[in-house]
């Protein structure tokens, strides 16, 4: 993909603007531009979209999905030391990549591209990534304001959000993203492919919205699946009583004794609607 964009290789790249990973910032790069092109094409099409990425880096990813046609991209950087590399990137796409130098848990996404069809594509630094995914999913209104979220994650949260009940990874973030998104798991990356190198496998994950999910309050679901998930190994008579316990689940018509891995995302949603 180097001779398709006519860019220098990442690897050069990183060298001459000395960007080692940082561990503070839940940095890890991938240098093989053929795996990022695999990433953005698994957002589908990406013409006339505008794509909102997250921790872009040095680019690896951004450069993908500009090559694959995306209208603009809008990249939300924390990394300083990143913003030289980026800006030869725009400077090749011009007009196309917009950079926006902040923290992407302070940022208002809704607001960046109003109006416009938008893709949010992201190898997520792993220290926020969970957070910013939940983030997505519990806006008021609904609808969102992306199509289609396409995400990197350590394996383990992926099986997490893809998690139906009766599933060992079966919890909080199962619950949400089933209530409102179809997701699967499109392919692993192993940790070889990283820059420094995790320690544990990657995937990612494919995201799209529901446009009408059970009706549910979010805040009143989010309550309920931190009540239940956060003893989960107790019963949810007893997971459950500082919410209402026993009588709450005696109108839901929900065993008392059952655990919360047990119960399907309507089952959460009954519970959360009698809140």
């Amino acid at each position: 993909m180097a001779a398709l964009d006519g860019l220098p290789p990442l690897r050069d790249v990183i060298a001459r603007h000395g960007l080692d990973a940082k561990k503070a910032l839940g940095q890890n790069f991938i240098l093989d531009l053929n795996l990022t092109q695999k990433v953005a094409r698994n957002a589908g099409s990406l013409e006339g979209v505008t794509v909102i990425e997250v921790g872009p880096g040095p680019g690896g990813l951004t450069r993908a999905i500009l090559a694959l046609g995306a209208k603009k991209v809008i990249a939300i950087e924390r990394d300083p030391r990143c913003l030289p590399a980026l800006k030869e990137i725009a400077d090749h796409y011009p007009g196309r990549l917009e950079v926006i130098e902040g923290d992407a848990l302070k940022t208002d996404f809704a607001s960046l591209a109003p109006g416009e069809p938008v893709k949010i594509i992201a190898n997520l630094p792993y220290n926020v990534g969970t957070q910013l995914l939940v983030n997505w999913l519990l806006p008021g209104q609904w609808p969102p304001f992306w199509q289609s979220l396409t995400l990197m994650f350590q394996k383990e949260v992926g099986q997490r959000i893809v998690a139906r009940e009766d599933d060992n990874h079966y919890g909080r973030l199962g619950v949400l993203c089933g209530w409102r998104t179809e997701a699967h798991m499109a392919f692993d990356i192993p940790p070889q492919a990283f820059t420094p190198p995790p320690k544990v496998t990657s995937t990612v994950v494919h995201l799209v919205p529901i446009e009408k999910p059970l009706p549910c309050d979010p805040d009143k679901l989010e309550k309920v699946t931190q009540a239940a998930f956060g003893q989960r190994r107790k019963m949810l008579r007893q997971s459950l009583k500082p919410i209402g316990g026993e009588a709450l689940l005696a109108r839901a018509e929900i065993d008392p004794q059952r655990r919360a891995e047990t119960l399907s995302v309507e089952e959460f949603c009954r519970i959360g609607n009698l809140l």
